[in-house]
C-alpha cells in the first residue's frame, strides 16, 4: 500500500511555533518545514509517505478505542483518490486524536491532512480496521 501524506497547519500570531509542530509531529510522521509567512503568521508543513508517516494516528485511533468513529468520518473525507480531513491542534499537542471541521471549530484553527492513495478503502481499512474488527472498539 503506497501513500502520500501532505499537511498544512497555521501559525496563528498568538502561537508558539515550536508547539504547533509538535502538535503536527504527535499525529504524524515526516520531513517538516516551517515556513514564516510575514512578521506575525507561518505555517508547518509537513510530507510524509506510506506506513510510516500514519502509524502513531493509526495507533492513537485504537489507544483512544475510536477506530468507528475514525472510519465513519474518514469514509465521509474521501474525494476520488485523496482523503481531506482536519484535527484539532490542540488534541493533537496533547497526543489525541479529534476530528474537527475546516473553520470555525477552534480559534487557534485546524490541522490540515491530505492523503493521496490509489485505493482510498483500503488505507481506511488499514488505520481503523475492517468492519468487523470495529467490535472490539
Amino acid at each position: 500500500m503506497s501513500f502520500l501524506v501532505h499537511s498544512e497547519t497555521e501559525v496563528r500570531p498568538t502561537e508558539d511555533p515550536e508547539k504547533v509542530k509538535k502538535a503536527v509531529t504527535n499525529i504524524l510522521r515526516g520531513e517538516v518545514e516551517v515556513r514564516q509567512l510575514d512578521e506575525w503568521s507561518g505555517k508547518i508543513i509537513l510530507e510524509g509517505q506510506d506506513q510510516p508517516s500514519l502509524e502513531r494516528f493509526r495507533m492513537i485511533l485504537q489507544r483512544d478505542r475510536i477506530r468507528a468513529a475514525a472510519r465513519s468520518v474518514l469514509r465521509r473525507s474521501v474525494e476520488g483518490n485523496r482523503i481531506v480531513f482536519y484535527l484539532n491542534k490542540q488534541a493533537a499537542y496533547a497526543g489525541h486524536v479529534s476530528f474537527s471541521a475546516p473553520e470555525g471549530e477552534s480559534p487557534l484553527g485546524p490541522i490540515h491532512v491530505i492523503v493521496e492513495t490509489g485505493n482510498p478503502d483500503q488505507l481506511i481499512d488499514w488505520l481503523a480496521g475492517q468492519r468487523e474488527e470495529r467490535r472490539g472498539d
